[in-house]
This record gives structure tokens, C-alpha cells and sequence, in this order.
């Protein structure tokens, strides 16, 4: 069994939210227990609640010795102004633990990774239980969670180091203290919701700022690109194969990661692809 505490580091989601998946849980993996912090439900301007109670509640769910897994609510934007300050106050408790979630709260799973502090796992968060096509990226998380590998990205192995993120936060993340060692790792990175050049000027950005010795690269999917005035010309995956190129990054091909149905769970680093049953 594994129990699960739910906190909502950057921004809210509904009660509705939440009731869909203890619903999914109950029915389908009972050997599981999830809780939701009440700061998931709280709301200030942009966040789920101002920078304190979030930071708060982040670290009362990593530090409480009754569960062993800490499941983000939902992206947007926030866990940045948090991440740095939160791990100051975990505790042995939070170093048991596994964090899961992805796009916005890479921030937080790059942080607690360079502190080495628990186990970090990209993957799809309790917000999309709501939606068949989203419960379906929930279903991988929860058997992940009872030893059912079949929800992994397919090219985790366990032998090379890995790490995911969606491609804006790692670029914001690089060059400041939240950045990981990525040395000799696999990375891979997903995008939602920019415009082609954007994506460029991106991996311009993350590229001159990962350090040498990258295992390689794969690119994720990136999807819901607005439409612009001109056509860039070069598509995603050009544009990554091009800034690996002239980077000097092995580029590996694609990942089965991002905002979309088919995201799959990717534990950071050495981590066995199995989660603990």
C-alpha cells in the first residue's frame, strides 16, 4: 500500500478535482490511499494560496511520517518561488519519500534532486483525473506506484540516469541554484503552448547551459503550438536535432512525455523503473 499526500505548490484545483480521484482510487487501486491538503483548495490572485501557506503545506506533506509518496495537485506556475526555501525545512521523513508531478513543478523535483532528497518521478498529476483521456495518465502514476512498470517511458532502462522536464522550466532553471548536476544523464523535455520561434530561442537557451557530457537528448511532445505571422519553417524536432547538433548533444530521438494522453512516468536518475509496491 501506498499512501499519498496531495499539495498544491503552485496553483489550485477544485474539490471536484479531488473527488474524481479518490473515486478512480477507491474503485480501481485500493491498495492505495490518497489525501488531499486543504491548501490544494485555496486561492490567492495566480496561486493556491500566497507563497507561505503553499511553502507550508509542501513541507508538511514531505515531512509527515504517515505517508509515503508526495503527488502535486497541478502545474501552472509557482513552485519557483518556493522550491529553494521549502527544502530547507525537510526533514529524514521527506528523504523516504517520492515527489511525482511534471511542468511547472519541475522546479521542485530539480531542487529536491540536487539535495538529494527523496525519489523525484516525472508524470501526470491528480488535476486530470476528471477527463477519460487524463484519468488514463493518472492509471500509470497509480501502477507505477504498485510495481507495474508499463506506464514508463520506454527508453528508461535503469542503467543511465534520466531526468524530464518541460523545456521553458529547465531552461529557467539553468544557471541558477536550482539546477541539478545532469552530467551524464538522458533529458528530456516536453513543450505546450508556444510558438515554434519561442521553442527556439529555448533550446538556444538550455543548450549553451547544460553542461558537457549529456548522455543525449530526447524531445517529448510538443503540442498546442499557436499559430504566428510567418511560418518559422523548421518543425520541433528540427529545431531540437539542430541545437544538439551545433551543441554537441547526442540527439536520441523522442520521449513519450508532455501535456497530452500518452504521458508516461519517468523516475529521475538510477531509480529501477518499478516504483515501490
Amino acid at each position: 500500500m501506498t499512501r499519498i499526500a496531495i499539495c498544491a505548490p503552485a496553483t489550485p484545483i477544485t474539490r471536484d478535482h479531488a473527488a474524481a480521484l479518490e473515486a478512480l482510487v477507491a474503485e480501481e487501486f485500493p491498495q492505495h490511499s490518497v489525501w488531499f491538503h486543504e491548501q490544494c483548495f485555496a486561492s490567492q490572485d495566480h496561486f493556491a494560496g500566497p507563497d507561505q501557506q503553499r511553502m507550508d503545506a509542501l513541507v508538511e506533506c514531505a515531512n509527515h511520517p504517515d505517508y509515503d509518496a508526495v503527488w502535486f495537485a497541478k502545474g501552472g506556475y509557482g513552485s519557483n518561488r518556493i522550491a529553494q526555501a521549502a527544502t530547507t525545512f525537510m526533514d529524514g521523513e521527506a528523504r523516504r519519500k517520492t515527489f511525482v508531478g511534471f511542468s511547472d513543478m519541475g522546479y521542485l523535483l530539480a531542487m529536491l534532486y540536487k539535495l538529494d532528497i527523496g525519489q523525484q518521478v516525472h508524470g501526470p498529476m491528480p488535476v486530470s483525473a476528471r477527463s477519460e483521456s487524463g484519468r488514463e495518465g493518472v492509471r500509470r502514476v497509480l501502477r507505477w506506484f504498485s510495481g507495474d512498470t508499463s506506464g514508463v517511458e520506454p527508453s528508461v532502462d535503469g542503467r543511465t540516469p534520466t531526468a524530464a522536464f518541460n523545456l521553458i522550466t529547465l531552461s529557467m532553471i539553468a544557471g541558477t541554484p536550482l539546477m541539478p548536476d545532469l552530467r551524464g544523464h538522458v533529458v528530456m523535455v516536453e513543450e505546450v503552448s508556444e510558438h515554434l520561434y519561442a521553442v527556439d530561442r529555448l533550446f538556444f537557451h538550455l543548450t549553451n547551459l547544460l553542461p558537457p557530457g549529456l548522455a543525449g537528448l530526447r524531445l517529448g511532445e510538443v503540442n498546442h503550438v499557436p499559430e504566428n505571422d510567418r511560418e518559422f519553417g523548421q518543425s520541433a524536432e528540427d529545431i531540437a536535432r539542430f541545437w544538439c547538433a551545433r551543441m554537441g548533444i547526442p540527439y536520441l530521438g523522442r520521449a513519450q512525455i508532455g501535456h497530452y494522453a500518452g504521458n508516461h512516468v519517468v523516475p529521475f536518475g538510477l531509480a529501477s523503473p518499478a516504483g515501490a509496491a
